[in-house]
């Protein structure tokens, strides 16, 4: 494997993402929630059936899922999940800058409280962290996981030889970027980044505006956060199946068995995992090749 481009193509993705999703320190009303939690997470809930709960990626709105949502409320109850302070979600004050795990934390409460047995969990980037972090520490609420083009240790990408020691001084930087550089700044850099996180051109307006609404602090902490968590200790802990499905392009200028090698190195310790590839696709899958994507979550649930 080409490590210098591994870092460069798919290491690139998450500090694009993280640049992209950070562009506003402002915040809009909330999306009316049907199941608000006010200190991390709100849910929206569509159809009847079997559950299935779909988690976004860092500052993202639930309007990612709404292809797959129209397909899934037909024979599914779905949970459309945002996280506090993403997308014009309200922000909640955290001094101990914890986003995900306290998320996390808030969808372990809402499946007990609402008395959901063993649901199907899909996460796209972030919230395939999210997912998996679910899985590992509440491993009885959870029916089978799909991650979406997420690894359990993200900063592999920008040092195949990390640790959650060696990443904290990276994710202290990329934070403290985040959180002095100036709006217009930000947003430049954003309109030349989307074009590497979703190659369909007519989406791109919806993610940018996801992104202006989003809290700049709270985006912040998810990205240091996100960069010094390793979930691969964790991934013994996990009972359900877990399906990892990932995109690649030739865009990437790096072999697809690279890419596949690397998702298969950074999963190595769970148990229960298969593997799909979605190719020319770039990291939002579900929007680049939406017929493939729930062709691939409808076997995923058929299992």
């Amino acid at each position: 494997m080409r490590t210098a481009k591994i870092r460069a193509i798919l290491g690139g993705a998450l500090l694009l993402l993280s640049v992209l999703a950070s562009a506003s320190a402002t915040q809009t009303m909330s999306i009316p929630s049907e199941h608000p939690n006010p200190q991390r997470i709100s849910v929206q809930t569509q159809g009847s059936g079997p559950d299935v709960i779909l988690i976004p990626g860092l500052a993202s709105s639930r309007d990612i899922w709404a292809g797959l949502a129209a397909t899934l409320r037909k024979s599914h109850r779905v949970h459309l999940v945002e996280l506090a302070g993403f997308a014009g979600t309200p922000a909640i004050s955290s001094p101990q800058g914890k986003v995900i795990v306290s998320a996390v934390d808030a969808l372990a409460d809402y499946i007990q409280s609402q008395n959901i047995q063993a649901p199907a969990i899909i996460g796209h980037s972030l919230g395939g962290e999210m997912a998996l972090m679910l899985g590992a520490r509440h491993p009885d609420q959870v029916g089978r996981l799909m991650i979406v083009d997420a690894l359990p240790f993200y900063t592999l990408m920008i040092d195949p030889a990390a640790t959650t020691e060696t990443a904290a001084r990276h994710a202290a930087a990329m934070r403290d970027l985040l959180l002095r550089q100036s709006p217009e700044q930000l947003m430049e850099f954003q309109k030349a980044s989307i074009n590497r996180l979703v190659k369909t051109g007519a989406v791109k307006p919806a993610l940018v505006t996801a992104a202006i609404n989003s809290d700049r602090k709270t985006v912040a902490d998810a990205v240091y956060e996100l960069m010094i968590t390793d979930l691969r200790p964790e991934l013994a802990r996990i009972k359900a199946p877990i399906e990892i499905l990932y995109a690649y392009d030739a865009l990437y200028g790096i072999p697809a068995a690279s890419v596949d090698a690397m998702y298969r190195q950074a999963y190595a310790s769970a148990s229960d995992i298969h593997f799909t590839r979605i190719d020319d696709s770039f990291h939002f899958v579900m929007l680049d090749q939406p017929e493939r994507f729930s062709t691939a979550v409808e076997s995923f649930l058929n299992k």
